[in-house]
């Protein structure tokens, strides 16, 4: 009589796919490097003043304030929602905050609060602001997309009859700091913008809560069948979102010396332009904050670069949106998959 060996059941494709999901991820977050290394060579063509310091150092300064706005929105996409009232706390964060502590005559509205209170102050607008998202959404369960549409209305609506239409100025010294300041050669918001990305792509990669983010973004039920607090875990992103776009708009009050009316205006679509040519999904649960940072750069060099080329304004909107559908199709071709 003969016996027959039991077959074992197959490794190697298990073994391949297993392979195949982290290799695929880091073609991800390279995927528009070859994008920045081709406009780096369009830019030093055009105008050999592209590559020089000054140039480079001045187009990552201005690409902070995006930068931060870009950071918390792709978590908060990342995590399976969106936040639009990001722009209209860039503007009413320090406007709030610099309207309590300068003088009636340059606008403010008379209380003169000590000038040290500014920043904590701006913070604590967006801290309220994202909490407030927060609880509206996930406890009481309302649209994401309305809650926040509203409270981008509300907030600019604020922020203009606060500051009455009129830029705020004679900004005290320390809310100008963080915008101006020089720290080993570079701007110190670059630094910091550097140094929030470096901590949000370490959380996101190699914490629980940070991949609690994913899991919750990728499956909201079976991330609170696995035990994760789903409602909190996405109260804290958002209260982090509301957070860093005060920094932003804190960064942008420095460097331009002042809180103008409308500002933080229309930069929510760069935003998600940023996000999503960086491979951040909308539907939640995929990409990278490093892929993020990218398409940020991508958008910053194709601003400089046509500018350099002296395109008129009336078309720089147009030749911006063509240039992300193709950066849109390089990171398809790429990655070998298609951006949702």
């Amino acid at each position: 009589m003969t016996t027959t060996a039991p077959v074992s059941p197959p490794e190697a494709p298990v073994a391949r796919r297993r392979l195949t999901g982290p290799r695929l991820a880091r073609m991800r977050d390279l995927a528009l490097v070859p994008a920045i290394i081709v406009l780096v060579l369009v830019g030093a063509l055009i105008d050999p003043v592209f590559l020089s310091s000054a140039n480079i150092t001045n187009v990552l300064q201005q690409q902070t304030e995006l930068s931060l706005l870009v950071l918390a929105e792709a978590i908060i996409l990342i995590g399976g929602r969106f936040d639009l009232s990001l722009e209209s706390t860039v503007g009413l964060a320090p406007a709030l905050a610099v309207a309590l502590v300068i003088p009636a005559a340059s606008n403010g509205i008379g209380t003169e609060w000590a000038s040290y209170l500014a920043i904590p102050l701006c913070l604590l607008v967006g801290l309220a602001v994202g909490a407030f998202n927060g609880l509206l959404i996930l406890r009481f369960g309302l649209s994401a997309f309305i809650v926040t549409l509203g409270m981008l209305i509300v907030l600019r609506g604020l922020q203009i009859g606060i500051t009455g239409g009129q830029n705020l100025f004679e900004l005290p010294m320390s809310v100008l700091y963080l915008g101006n300041a020089v720290w080993l050669g570079l701007p110190a918001s670059i630094w910091i913008c550097g140094i929030l990305f470096a901590i949000g792509i370490a959380v996101l990669g190699f914490f629980r809560h940070g991949r609690a983010v994913y899991a919750i973004g990728g499956n909201r039920d079976a991330a609170r069948a696995a035990g994760i607090r789903v409602d909190r875990v996405m109260w804290t992103v958002f209260i982090v979102g509301g957070l860093l776009a005060a920094l932003a708009g804190l960064l942008m009050t420095g460097r331009l010396g002042s809180v103008a009316a409308a500002q933080g205006d229309g930069m929510i679509f760069t935003v998600f332009a940023a996000a999503v040519i960086g491979g951040v999904s909308m539907e939640g649960g995929k990409g990278t904050l490093f892929g993020a940072l990218c398409g940020v750069i991508v958008l910053g060099l194709i601003n400089n670069i046509l500018t350099l080329a002296g395109v008129s304004a009336q078309w720089i909107q147009a030749i911006y949106g063509l240039i992300i559908l193709v950066a849109l199709m390089l990171a398809r071709l790429t990655t070998g998959k298609a951006q949702d």
